[in-house]
Order: C-alpha cells, then sequence, then structure tokens
C-alpha cells in the first residue's frame, strides 16, 4: 500500500480523472465527405464507428462514447476539455502506403534562397544546391544530396552505407530486423553505373533541372503534376490522388517542415498497405542505441513483411546500382503526406518488421503514440472532416457524482456499523480492512487514470460500491470459520489458522466466480457496462491482496493478546459465550413436557 500510495504522489496526481457524465467534455461531429456527394453506405459508416470506438476508448475504460447520427455524421463524445487533437487523431483516415521512390525535389517555391553546391565526385551526382536544402554527408564520398542525420563523417571517401534516413532525418531503423549480409557496394561514376531495376539505360530520360532523371516512369502527367507541385512550408498540403491506393503514379510532400526544409516526391505503385501491418506500438527513445526519440515499431503480417522484403530488396539494389538514385527509398505515406522515406543502404530488411522514428524536436511521444494508435486499429473507411466541435458543461456530473458518493459513504457505514455491532472487538478487523482496501481501491484508480486514461463514471463509481459487500463478504467467511473452531473447544490461535485453511478456498472461489463474471461482462459488453464489469474486476482483485496480505496477518497478531486471546466478552471471541450459542441454537427453546416435570 505504502508502494502504491508513493507511485501516486510521483506521479504528481492525488486525484482520479473523472469522466464525460461527471466532468463534462468535448463533444465533436465528423462528417464523411465522397466522391459523389452523397452518403456513404452504412456498412462504411459502422465500420467507421467501430474503428474510432476503438482508438477513442483504447483499453475500453476511458469512457468516450461514439455514435453514428444521420446518413454520413458522427458523434464523438470525449471526457474532459480542449480534445482538439484527440478529435483530430480519432478522425483521421490513417490511410497508410509504401511505395518506392522515382523522383524527389525541394517542394518549397523557387525563389527561396539557395544554398552553395557542393562540388561533385562523379560525373552524374546530383547537385546539392537544390531548394529543398538537402546537404552531403562530409568525407562519404557519394554526394547522393541525402543527408543522413544520424551518420558520423569518416576520413576516408568510401562507399559503405550509412544509417538510413531521409533528408528528414527519418528511418527505418534495423534494430528490429534481420537485413540480408551483403557486400559493401562499390561507389562508382553514375555514368557507368549498374542501371536499377526499373531503369532502362538504352532510353535515357532527359535530366530535369531538379537532378531528377525520372528513369522508370512512365506518366507524362505524374511528371508535370510533380514539376508543378509546391508544398507548404510547415508541409503538406495532401496532393491530389496521393491518397488513392489504386493509382499507380502520385505525387506527395512531407507531413513537417524540417529545418525549414518541405520534399516533394514521385513515388511508384503500392508496394504495402496498412491492413499488411499487424500491431503497432509506440518506444520511448534507446539511449543506449543512441536513440534521442520516440519511434513506432511495426510488425507486418505474413503477406506484409513478404511485400516489403521485396521492396526494401529493389530499393537495396538501386542503392548498389547507384547511391544517388531516389529509387533506393521507400516513402512511408500516411494519409496522402510523406512521413517518412528512408534510403535502404544497409540491405534488404527480412526480418517482417519495422521501425519508423525520427528527429526528437518532431517525433515527440505525443506525435509516436498518436501514430501507433492510428495504425493500430486500421485505416478508416471513409475520409472525414470535423464539422462541428463543442464543450459539454459538467453541472449535471456534479450532482451525480455528489450523489453517488453519498450512496457509497451510507453502504460503507452500513456494513461497518453492522461488523461492530456483531462482531464487536472482532468487527474493528473489519473496520481496518475496509479501510485498507478502500485506500487501496482509491490509489489505483488514480494510477490508471493516469497511465491508462482510465476516467471515473457513474457505471464505475456502482462497480465499486458493489464491491464494498464483496470485500465484507470475505472478512465474513473468515470470523465465522474461527467461530466455528472455537465452538468445537480449540484455543483461539490454532483456530485463527486452521479457519483461516479452510475459509480461504471459499474465499478464492467466491472471489474467482465474480472476477469471472467480470471478466466476461468486460469483453462481451461496451461503454459503461465493460466500465462496471472493469471497477468490479479491479476490487475483487485488491479483496484477495488484502484478506491474504492484512487480515490474515492481523488476525495471527491478535490472537497472541490478552484482549482476544483470552476470549474478553467484548472481543466477539468469548468462547464460552460462542458456546452458550450454539448449545441453546441446537436444544431450542420448547418447553419441557408434563413427563419431563
Amino acid at each position: 500500500m505504502a508502494a502504491l500510495t508513493g507511485v501516486m504522489f510521483m506521479q504528481g496526481a492525488g486525484t482520479p480523472k473523472l469522466g464525460l457524465d461527471l466532468a463534462g467534455g468535448t463533444t465533436v461531429t465528423l462528417t464523411a465527405h465522397t466522391e459523389n456527394g452523397k452518403n456513404p453506405p452504412s456498412s462504411q459508416m459502422d465500420q467507421a464507428v467501430k474503428i474510432m470506438t476503438q482508438r477513442v476508448n483504447g483499453l475500453g475504460v476511458s469512457d468516450g462514447e461514439v455514435a453514428k447520427q444521420g446518413g454520413n455524421n458522427i458523434v464523438v463524445n470525449l471526457p474532459g476539455q480542449g480534445q482538439g487533437r484527440a478529435a483530430e487523431t480519432i478522425g483521421s483516415t490513417a490511410k497508410l502506403q509504401f511505395r518506392q521512390v522515382f523522383a524527389e525535389a525541394g517542394g518549397l517555391p523557387a525563389q527561396a534562397p539557395a544554398t552553395t553546391p557542393t562540388p561533385t565526385s562523379s560525373p552524374g551526382a546530383k547537385a546539392t544546391g537544390t531548394p529543398s536544402g538537402k546537404a552531403t554527408i562530409p568525407g562519404a564520398g557519394t554526394p547522393s544530396g541525402k543527408a543522413t542525420g544520424s551518420a558520423k563523417p569518416t576520413d576516408k571517401p568510401t562507399g559503405t552505407p550509412s544509417d538510413s534516413s531521409t533528408p528528414r532525418g527519418r528511418a527505418l531503423s534495423q534494430a528490429l530486423t534481420a537485413p540480408t549480409p551483403s557486400t559493401s557496394p562499390k561507389t562508382t561514376p553514375s555514368g557507368s553505373a549498374s542501371p536499377t531495376p526499373s531503369a532502362n539505360p538504352s532510353a535515357q530520360t532527359p535530366v530535369a533541372p531538379d537532378g531528377n532523371d525520372f528513369a522508370g516512369v512512365d506518366d507524362k502527367a505524374a511528371i508535370a503534376q510533380f514539376q508543378q507541385t509546391v508544398c507548404e512550408p510547415k508541409g503538406g498540403p495532401t496532393v491530389p490522388g496521393s491518397n488513392d491506393v489504386n493509382r499507380k503514379w502520385v505525387v506527395a510532400c512531407d507531413d513537417k517542415a524540417e529545418k525549414g526544409s518541405v520534399t516533394k516526391y514521385l513515388l511508384g505503385p503500392v508496394r504495402v498497405l496498412g491492413e499488411d501491418v499487424k500491431s503497432a506500438s509506440a518506444m520511448p527513445p534507446d539511449t543506449s542505441q543512441g536513440q534521442s526519440s520516440w519511434s513506432v515499431n511495426l510488425t507486418f503480417t505474413g503477406k506484409g513483411g513478404n511485400q516489403f522484403s521485396q521492396t526494401t530488396t529493389e530499393a537495396s539494389k538501386a542503392y548498389q546500382a547507384n547511391p544517388s538514385s531516389p529509387q533506393s527509398q521507400v516513402a512511408i505515406v500516411l494519409d496522402g503526406q510523406v512521413v517518412s522515406a528512408p534510403s535502404i543502404n544497409q540491405g534488404p530488411i527480412t526480418g517482417g518488421s519495422a521501425r519508423i522514428d525520427g528527429p526528437a524536436e518532431s517525433f515527440t511521444q505525443t506525435y509516436a503514440e498518436d501514430l501507433s494508435n492510428k495504425l493500430k486499429y486500421g485505416a478508416l473507411p471513409l475520409e472525414f472532416k470535423m464539422s462541428a466541435i463543442d464543450e459539454v458543461s459538467s453541472t449535471l456530473g456534479a450532482d451525480q457524482l455528489r450523489g453517488g458518493l453519498i450512496a457509497g459513504g451510507i453502504g460503507l457505514a452500513l456494513v461497518l456499523l453492522y461488523c461492530l455491532v456483531y462482531y464487536r472487538g472482532l468487527g474493528l478487523v473489519a473496520v481496518g480492512s475496509l479501510v485498507v482496501a478502500s485506500w487501496m481501491t482509491y490509489v489505483a484508480v488514480v494510477i490508471l487514470g493516469e497511465n491508462i486514461g482510465w476516467r471515473l463514471s457513474l457505471p464505475h463509481i456502482i462497480g465499486l460500491i458493489v464491491s464494498i459487500g464483496i470485500t465484507a463478504d470475505s472478512f465474513i467467511v473468515y470470523f465465522e470459520r474461527i467461530r466455528d473452531e472455537l465452538r468445537a473447544g480449540r484455543a483461539l490461535r490454532p483456530s485463527v489458522e486452521v479457519a483461516w485453511k479452510r475459509a480461504r478456498r471459499t474465499i478464492l472461489v467466491a472471489d474467482a466466480v465474480t472476477f469471472l463474471a467480470a471478466v466476461v461482462l468486460y469483453f462481451l459488453a461496451v461503454g459503461g457496462v465493460a466500465g462496471f464489469a472493469f471497477a468490479m474486476g479491479l476490487t475483487t482483485l485488491i479483496d484477495v491482496v488484502v484478506v491474504f496480505l492484512f487480515t490474515k496477518p492481523l488476525m495471527s497478531m491478535l490472537s497472541r493478546t490478552a484482549f482476544f486471546g483470552k476470549g474478553h466478552k467484548l472481543s466477539g471471541l468469548d468462547a464460552a459465550r460462542l458456546r452458550r450459542t450454539a448449545q441453546t441454537r441446537a436444544n431450542g427453546t420448547a418447553r419441557p413436557t408434563s413427563q419431563e416435570v
């Protein structure tokens, strides 16, 4: 109990978080948009509600509510004020695509000041003074124009690949994958480099002013769109068609600017879809590996792992043929914008998993958790836009909370009064156990609120009130077993131990049944009923802990005292009185007959 209390105060929280019905919150209306402007099919709306519910509730105890309204609206109720960021996360489509890069250039207007070009070491290398602000790595020997922020400068000009990162510093880490061993690629002039898988050396495309030759791109309209696209200084926008998985060639911008630079990309066909990602989780930085930012770990399905392995194999071959080739990059596209575009320069990734990370200033804990939450539950089947956001008052909730606390207090007082009247001194043990259980429950609610977002609502309070009787029942079972042993003629100390062996089985069975009912109810129900089940299951576990670690040891200690050990008439363990009571009940209260007189 002391440890839990310490954890609570270390987190800096002393009160539980309240749910929507008690503390008010934010109501967000999301409107679905379709290409034909008509209402979407009901099945797609139902699927969207299901995915949003998973995003809102996470573990199912955050007291969020998602409901369909009309033919194209979904209303989301979130507890707490100022939930704009959460609403954006819930309503974002989260359509994930992995596409190979075929061209890249600075996405900001051309009038932006250009950097001084770095001398190239090969005839075909790209100039590094592009509007995107990319820089070469000192001593890398292959002026590819791609900045690898985590790479260290070397004294020897060599073509050995460095950490796979993008001009924005984001990468697919190799820590969770098993790259296929390969020999270090040798640097060769791009004029004599081996062709990439999609390049045709016999049909060279004229090099554009931005340094791209568009090798392998067979769509002139896509090339024109790429050359005409201008990104926004802060990242984005979503280029028309970039979120269409059926389009072979798309143009996309970085979702965020890094150091004033925004890159635009011409991307090839979709290689892996978000539905092939089996799980996603946010991970804190691992300082032992030199990481300074949060990351998102991805695990692919069997199909997705094979597709991702094939994609990175082709990108790796492109890098070996020409380290400056844009086809060595694989773009991670989320809702039509590029989250990361790492260069696969350390061999194919065949482990079936990968990691998305980036610079610490933008890839924060909040960003990583939001991204993993969106990817974890899949993409929405429709595109939604926030049409209204309102704050909900908590005036009614305050009255309900006051009423719930009064009801709980009355129930607890009645239980304590019964224990003191019926068990006398022994009732003090029940009182102490209930106080300990109540405090542990309070601390657990506060800690869970800080860690998993559990918010206390009226169904939760009802579950906690019901648990008072469940907890008291465990004490009664144990006390009655002790009294049975005293009636049988045993002394108090052996009675405490023998009664415990018999009572604990009954207590565990009763709590197991209650906990099983709570688990079934939690997984089969939703909303408030699931919250009630969670609260009941939590307090059932606390009941077991209190009985085993507090009530039983306390009884063993009290049995050694004179007040309880000698059976004081106010102790509740007076053996003579207990035997007389048992004898009276056995003989009954019938009057003697005339023959007996």
